[in-house]
């Protein structure tokens, strides 16, 4: 049985629809509630102390984002991942963030270079510590600057769905032997080509650290399979 939601703060300043959110969200990223797991509005409006219309509201947003499906007739489920969805969205992030990298090249500004630096910086003190969370948190911010240095929202808001599909894994795939310190070297590559503003360069590197991304992310997730059938 999966360890009770937290009671939620409520003098926090956002909208409490927007905090359920978040809460579920993070629950779902981080594997508290599971694959296959059915949301009761019910159950959880008691565990975070809320009532039940902003959690019906944020079930439907995480719907939106992938995280969650509904059933018909039988409720909210946590959404299932295959290694073919995980495919199949690296195929599509392969391209169109080899796109933003390009687009980012030429006119990413003095401010989001500097952004850049100083989350490679963070990384590097993180990837030393073996800190996967705040790893994943850094490299997720890396990302986001290049998508939002495009200058291309429809881009930068495909991405960022894309992203968030496969999110809840991303821990698992961080923390295979060596990978936060290929994934900080290809971080740091990336970083030079946008730095000389060239662009080709910049979505030629992207792309393979996708690539390098996926087939982390896929054997990780394999193994995951392998001990849910030994067990």
């Amino acid at each position: 049985m999966r360890k009770r939601l937290a009671p939620i703060q409520l003098d926090n300043y956002k909208p409490l629809r927007d905090i359920v959110f978040e809460n579920l969200r993070e629950a779902i990223i981080n594997g508290q509630l599971r694959p296959g797991e059915r949301l009761m509005e019910v159950q959880i409006a008691e565990e975070l102390g809320v009532s039940r219309t902003p959690v019906r509201e944020a079930i439907r947003k995480l719907e939106l984002e992938g995280l969650v499906v509904m059933v018909p007739r039988k409720g909210a489920y946590v959404s299932n991942v295959s290694i073919k969805d995980i495919s199949d969205v690296f195929q599509i992030r392969r391209a169109l963030e080899g796109l933003a990298a390009e687009l980012a090249a030429e006119k990413l500004t003095e401010e989001q270079l500097e952004e850049l630096e100083q989350l490679l910086a963070r990384t590097e003190e993180t990837v030393d510590k073996l800190d996967v969370l705040t790893t994943v948190d850094m490299d997720t911010g890396f990302h986001q600057v290049i998508y939002e240095a495009s200058l291309n929202e429809k881009l930068s808001s495909m991405l960022y769905h894309l992203r968030e599909q496969i999110q809840r894994f991303r821990t698992q795939s961080l923390s295979r032997p060596g990978r936060l310190q290929q994934a900080l070297m290809e971080h740091k590559a990336i970083m030079e080509a946008l730095k000389e503003g060239d662009g080709e360069l910049a979505r030629r590197l992207v792309e393979e650290h996708i690539e390098s991304a996926e087939s982390a992310l896929l054997a990780a997730f394999e193994e995951s399979e392998e001990k849910e059938e030994d067990s």
